[in-house]
């Protein structure tokens, strides 16, 4: 890892109709539009959405980190976010984010270090600890025989 601070440099561009691009260098450009929430087509990503991904891949990743670290065998991780916009103290804003975790691992890996290792990825995740915004995890352990 590189010494902190990092900086991310992301650009927006748009006009009064249409999809927004979102450019980063040595990046693809993403197209983005409103949900269909917010009277948008549904049927593109939208800075919600983009915001709830990053939850599920940053806790994915951290995952990695912290099984890599305790050495716990794994064989597939699938992560499911909601994240939960509503008005509160006067503002619109995501006041929670339930990450729901299915962790497949081989059979003499126990269930409690694998239920560990998730519950600190969700300590660790650098985008929920990031936000305002309560995360609640639910695991599923599966053992394969």
């Amino acid at each position: 890892m590189q010494t902190l601070p990092h900086h991310y440099t992301v650009s927006a561009a748009g006009k009064p109709e249409g999809d927004v691009s979102l450019y980063a260098a040595k990046l693809e450009t993403i197209s983005s539009a409103p949900p269909a929430e917010f009277g948008g087509p549904g049927n593109r990503w939208s800075p919600e959405s983009l915001l709830v991904a990053a939850v599920a891949d940053c806790f994915i990743l951290s995952f990695r980190t912290v099984a890599s670290a305790s050495k716990l065998p794994w064989m597939s991780l699938d992560c499911e976010v909601v994240g939960k916009l509503e008005r509160s103290e006067g503002i619109t804003k995501f006041t929670e984010f339930v990450v729901t975790a299915k962790l497949t691992v081989p059979q003499e890996t126990t269930e409690e270090k694998a239920r560990l290792a998730l519950e600190k990825a969700e300590v660790v995740c650098l985008i929920t600890n990031s936000l305002s915004g309560k995360t609640h995890l639910n695991t599923v352990v599966i053992k394969l025989e």
